[in-house]
């Protein structure tokens, strides 16, 4: 886990060359990734987007992720971390069907990419600013923002264009049966079983593609699941439960481990 949010959101613009290798991780909060120029491979759950310019990326809550960057060449891009819990929460719901689709992608067409490219430098300014009202502006342009990323995501019912990314199928198909299936039984033989894997193929595949081994990412998805249930109101030994844990001992001792706290109803 990196990053700490307190506010509903934060704008970074950031160019700069970095040779820095990023390790796999995930946010508490969704992050939005505006790429404006460089070379860049971003890893989101098992698949790699070659991005191109004004190409926008929803990265959500506890997805794990990574950029891959090319230090040779400046790499300009403006990041949003956004809260889960926003006073207007549909403007989030781009995120969910980011993972209900499995594609993160946003390809925009030239009229979007002109108002973003309004909208954005906009949005930092009032961020900057201290004029009047601009506290209630910068508000006001990041749900503009939001709007606009949502309809597009509503409006695209289409597949995703395979073109825009790389991925094992094999593995993405097994990352889609454990998100969706956290209750259920994910044992290494059950999962080889299913799929037809050699089990010892299947785990180093994983890994290549994920940087986690099979277990810790289910581990991992499941406490991230069981927290939500939690912090929904949901009695902290039924979400362990419904989060696919038997064992309410290990629960605690892996949600302390991963959370730096013991589960507690909010």
């Amino acid at each position: 886990k990196t990053g700490y949010l307190k506010e509903d959101f934060r704008l970074f613009h950031i160019n700069d060359r970095t040779d820095r290798e990023f390790e796999w991780h995930y946010h508490d909060f969704h992050k939005i990734i505006v790429f404006v120029s460089g070379k860049v491979t971003y890893h989101i759950e098992g698949k790699a987007y070659q991005l191109k310019p004004q190409d926008i990326l929803l990265v959500s809550q506890g997805a794990i992720h990574k950029p891959e960057i090319d230090p040779s060449i400046p790499y300009e891009r403006y990041i949003f971390w956004i809260r889960d819990d926003l006073s207007s929460p549909e403007l989030n719901t781009c995120f969910q069907k980011a993972n209900d689709r499995s594609f993160n992608l946003i390809r925009l067409d030239s009229v979007l990419q002109e108002k973003l490219k309004d909208l954005l430098p906009e949005i930092e300014h009032s961020l900057r600013d201290t004029q009047f009202g601009d506290s209630i502006l910068s508000k006001a342009l990041f749900a503009q923002f939001m709007v606009y990323i949502n309809r597009i995501f509503l409006k695209s019912s289409t597949a995703p264009d395979q073109k825009s990314y790389s991925s094992d199928s094999q593995v993405e198909q097994l990352l889609k049966y454990i998100n969706r299936n956290l209750s259920e039984n994910l044992s290494i033989d059950h999962l080889a079983e299913r799929f037809f894997f050699s089990k010892y193929h299947m785990m180093r595949k994983f890994k290549k593609e994920t940087g986690y081994t099979i277990h810790n990412y289910i581990i991992s998805k499941r406490l991230l699941h069981a927290r939500s249930l939690i912090t929904q109101g949901t009695p902290v030994m039924k979400a362990a439960m419904q989060s696919g844990f038997q064992d309410y001992t290990a629960f605690v001792r892996a949600y302390k481990k991963q959370f730096g706290t013991v589960p507690t109803q909010r």
